[in-house]
């Protein structure tokens, strides 16, 4: 007999125990990031995020987890469903708390039913999604969301559940020996504008390096945060990673977090913080205090690909959004998420509009489709 169990904090699970079950080495899900997360406050009732984890146990033998949050708002997710909430709460009812199966602040495709890779996997998938289920009606929650699923993790998620899709922008290693190698498989428009934007930083007299997390100081981890939280502040976004949280990246993950740097003679002006896995780099934040001509692009995209072509990684994923991306050699992908409405007749409603959502992705995907920056035509890393 399996029995689910929720904890309100992930260091209610051994990290061993937890870091067993993913399928691969995606970083978002490791018990690392998801306890630096909690340490530092960044997961707070007050910002909307309560930790919920689910274990499946045999006896106490954790053989099942899912990272999973009491939402009190629809912030740091990615997959936006602020309509649903409005227009649940005008026919009279509460759409906040709802259950999210999601890591915080990440909108990366990863596993998210964490089930291990033994013959037992697909049916414990089903099982949490099942317990998930459980839990949504027995706190009489409006609804539970499963955001940036990986494709084996669908077949768990029944007819009872909406499908939705997204597009990001994603990079494809093909086996370039370097970034020159990658531009010759541009179309000459893309391949002159990507060396004229480097062109413009290499005469900025900016020195820029890649440096690992582990090998930052204090100091630097300090100004680092610094410069993502003033690129947030200048937005009038809210940074919801702290301070704490950044100096505690480089000893959770160690050099899985991977920094470019921009500095002025000792200063750092400019910065872009990825994180990757055996096979991945992933883009996360950016933040600058000078306003240099392609030093975005620079930092955030071409270092990172000149990164992952020395490493020999498979693909880059730089973040959510941003069709500027297609123009730099990303190309468009599907994301998928899974959403349970509790109240039959208000999912039967929402299903009705996502067909056409579903419509208007796929549209715009094929428009994009149509702006390939390759010289050999390929449209898309993603046959979904």
């Amino acid at each position: 007999m399996l029995e689910p169990r929720f904890h309100g904090a992930i260091d209610a699970i051994a990290p061993h125990a937890w870091d067993s079950l993913r399928p691969d080495d995606n970083p978002f899900v490791s018990h690392a990031f998801l306890a630096a997360l909690e340490a530092t406050g960044c997961i707070r009732n007050d910002w909307g995020w309560q930790a919920h984890h689910l274990g499946l146990y045999e006896g106490e033998t954790l053989v099942a987890a899912a990272p999973l949050y009491l939402k009190g708002n629809s912030h740091g997710e990615f997959v936006f469903d602020w309509s649903w909430a409005s227009a649940w709460e005008r026919a009279g009812g509460e759409y906040y708390p709802k259950l999210l199966n999601a890591v915080p602040y990440s909108p990366v495709t990863g596993p998210r039913l964490l089930a291990g890779r033994g013959r037992h996997a697909a049916a414990l998938r089903q099982a949490l999604v099942t317990a998930m289920r459980g839990e949504v009606d027995r706190l009489g929650l409006s609804s539970l969301h499963a955001n940036f699923l990986l494709a084996d993790e669908l077949p768990a998620f029944d007819d009872h559940w909406l499908t939705r899709t997204d597009v990001q922008f994603h990079w494809h290693n093909r086996g370039y020996a370097d970034f020159d190698a990658f531009l010759a498989a541009l179309n000459h428009k893309k391949r002159k504008n990507i060396r004229h934007e480097r062109a413009q930083v290499a005469r900025s007299g900016l020195q820029i390096e890649m440096r690992g997390g582990a090998s930052l100081s204090r100091d630097e981890w300090r100004r680092v945060h610094a410069l993502y939280e003033s690129t947030f502040d200048a937005k009038g976004n809210h940074a919801a990673l702290t301070r704490a949280f950044f100096l505690m990246l480089g000893d959770a993950l160690g050099d899985a977090v991977q920094l470019v740097l921009a500095r002025d003679g000792e200063t750092i002006v400019a910065m872009a913080l990825l994180i990757q896995s055996a096979d991945t780099l992933y883009g996360r934040y950016w933040g600058a205090s000078v306003e240099v001509p392609g030093l975005h692009f620079e930092l955030c995209y071409y270092r990172g690909i000149e990164h992952a072509i020395a490493r020999g990684l498979q693909r880059f994923e730089p973040g959510a959004q941003g069709e500027h991306k297609l123009a730099r050699g990303f190309l468009p992908v599907h994301t998928h998420s899974r959403h349970y409405l509790a109240h039959p007749q208000f999912r039967r409603a929402v299903r009705d509009a996502l067909v056409h959502e579903t419509d208007s992705v796929q549209a715009y995907a094929q428009e994009l489709a149509a702006h390939s920056p390759y010289a050999h035509g390929r449209t898309t890393d993603d046959a979904a």
